[in-house]
């Protein structure tokens, strides 16, 4: 598949996404220390709703639009607080006309001490990622394979902090390679926290991913995913997932209260689904 951020700016995936990135930086925004992101596959930054790309599926529909209508507890919305309120920040008081993308919630959440690392490989989103995050000391944006990156700036002088990986998987490899480029970060960087973000279509590849990682032996492990369809459509984006390793130790509990909120909300005609389960929790022996 091809999961090129500017086409699925705020829909059910991104929500998902951003909604756990936004729980692992307000911990992280806990303690006084400084911390690093580095996003590695980082897109535009910010998206017009109205622009070309972003209307070609009108995903945002179904995702962002979707939640700010929900009906939500006070737990849920404390939750969600986050997140959303870069949302709001970005968008005139009652409309919804831009979506930022991981680079700009990040950004909305440093400290003058932290930093983040965002990079992008393709010509069109670099150059708008460049603009969008331009004038900001704490930013550096790099026109970088991802890949290439999570090499290169794997462990940050930091030594905390996050390591966010969503390729737009145009080739099969990509699940391969998430495997194999968390294996050779963590060496470097046990302490990190990794998220792992991967679609579901069906569950080939999705077990096939989970297999390859628990293979790793790697302690704290999590993996979360929300479907919004049965996967009986596999020409279909019917979920997400992400891995997450070394997740704050309040994570889980908070998953387990957004989670089915979310694919109440975000599930096509009353199908969505979600599971929360440790591929590991103590390294391998």
């Amino acid at each position: 598949m091809n999961y090129r951020h500017a086409f699925h700016a705020g829909g059910f995936a991104d929500v998902f996404k951003h909604a756990v990135l936004c729980r692992i930086l307000a911990y992280l925004r806990g303690k006084p220390a400084a911390f690093r992101v580095i996003d590695t596959h980082a897109g535009a930054g910010v998206y017009d709703l109205s622009g070309d790309e972003a209307t070609r599926g009108a995903e945002w529909h179904q995702g962002i639009e979707r939640l700010l209508s929900m009906q939500r507890s006070e737990k849920v919305s404390a939750l969600l607080k986050p997140y959303l309120d870069v949302v709001a920040a970005l968008n005139e008081r009652g409309q919804l006309r831009h979506y930022p993308g991981s680079p700009a919630l990040v950004r909305a959440w440093l400290r003058p001490q932290d930093r983040l690392i965002a990079c992008e490989l393709e010509p069109k989103a670099a150059r708008a990622l460049a603009s969008n995050l331009r004038g900001d000391s704490r930013i550096k944006t790099l026109q970088i394979d991802g890949w290439t990156a999570l090499d290169a700036y794997v462990p940050p002088k930091e030594r905390r902090g996050l390591v966010l990986i969503d390729p737009s998987f145009e080739q099969d490899s990509d699940f391969i390679r998430l495997s194999r480029g968390l294996a050779a970060a963590h060496r470097k960087w046990s302490t990190g926290i990794f998220a792992l973000w991967y679609p579901i279509k069906g569950r080939p590849e999705p077990n096939a991913l989970a297999k390859s990682i628990r293979r790793l032996g790697i302690a704290k492990t999590l993996r979360a995913e929300l479907t919004v369809a049965p996967l009986s459509d596999p020409s279909r984006l019917n979920g997400s997932g992400l891995i997450l390793v070394n997740p704050p130790w309040t994570l889980e509990a908070e998953l387990a209260v957004l989670l089915p909120e979310l694919a109440k909300a975000l599930g096509r005609n009353g199908k969505g689904g979600h599971a929360l389960d440790w591929l590991a929790k103590e390294a391998a022996v």
